[in-house]
């Protein structure tokens, strides 16, 4: 039955691959704007790639089922790996540490992509992001898998960071040192602002419980998430030096410099990070820049026209 369950899954997801595919396929500059906050003016995903000569992350904030947003992504992550090549390196919030051996693994070649989306745990929009690892394995490239596993975030925010603390020494190897920042000033005014703490802010979708007693702490959880996502970057750029790394999360992980951004500085404080937020606009192509300035080093805004790769 478990293999017939995991033959369905795998299906599913080649089928909505040919869907997102057929949607790609249509999408061009028409669907989206880039705003260079420093240049004051529109500017091309080029500029952008060409921006990372000087720095050594860049941040790219997505929605989730942004369809041009994935587009973009892709794109982006192509465009790096031409003009930067083999130093080149992806890292997702959609994966895990502790699947990093599972990923390396698929990388080269080993397992099989039904064992690869198993054992990886691989988001449910997967599709989504399917042609970046594709092309990671294609051209020989590493993907830091940089997030902090649902299990210790829910257990971060359920009873602190001490529960953490007295974990087994195998488990700690998969989430920032201890003890590590939380969220502060005007982020963590922003996660306190969200209504009934009962969402994950990137995606919206209900993954921490809600204490009944208002006893679950979002700023701790959230924070182990950012937290742990900068340190994978940071090891990555100590151990492979001069690497052009691009990390793909929600934009509530990036936006306005705060979060995993923060975070980056506490662990590699001469890391230079650029910022891309992308989102939708209703009034677009006519965009009032304005609004939008204090969110990233680049602001993406896209085509609201362009069905979503999944609703929430």
């Amino acid at each position: 039955m478990k293999q017939v369950r995991l033959s369905m899954s795998f299906i599913a997801i080649l089928f909505c691959l040919g869907f997102v595919q057929n949607i790609k396929a249509q999408l061009s500059e028409a669907n989206y704007r880039i705003y260079s906050v420093k240049l004051g003016k529109e500017v091309t995903l080029n500029e952008i790639v060409e921006d990372m000569a000087n720095a050594d992350v860049l941040f790219f904030g997505e929605e989730h089922n942004d369809s041009v947003t994935h587009y973009l992504e892709q794109k982006t992550y192509e465009l790096m790996y031409r003009k930067f090549g083999a130093k080149t390196t992806l890292s997702m919030e959609m994966f895990t540490r502790d699947v990093q051996a599972v990923m390396d693994e698929y990388l080269q070649g080993s397992i099989r992509e039904k064992h690869f989306i198993k054992d990886a745990r691989v988001w449910s929009n997967y599709k989504d992001y399917r042609p970046m690892v594709e092309f990671a394995k294609t051209n020989k490239l590493p993907i830091v898998c940089a997030n902090a596993a649902g299990r210790y975030s829910n257990l971060a925010g359920r009873k602190g960071q001490k529960a953490l603390m007295d974990l087994p020494a195998a488990s700690k190897l998969f989430f920032a040192p201890l003890p590590y920042d939380t969220a502060s000033g005007a982020y963590y005014n922003k996660l306190m602002g969200l209504s009934g703490h009962s969402t994950t802010p990137d995606t919206g979708k209900k993954i921490m419980p809600v204490m009944s007693m208002g006893g679950f702490s979002l700023v701790t959880a959230q924070s182990l998430w950012d937290a742990t996502m900068a340190y994978s970057i940071a090891e990555h750029l100590k151990q492979h030096k001069g690497q052009k790394v691009m990390q793909v999360n929600g934009r509530f992980h990036s936006d306005e410099g705060f979060a995993a951004v923060t975070q980056l500085k506490k662990y590699r404080p001469k890391a230079i990070a650029l910022v891309v937020s992308c989102g939708s606009d209703p009034a677009f192509p006519n965009i009032d820049w304005k609004k939008y300035l204090s969110q990233g080093d680049y602001i993406v805004i896209t085509d609201p026209a362009v069905p979503k790769t999944y609703e929430d």
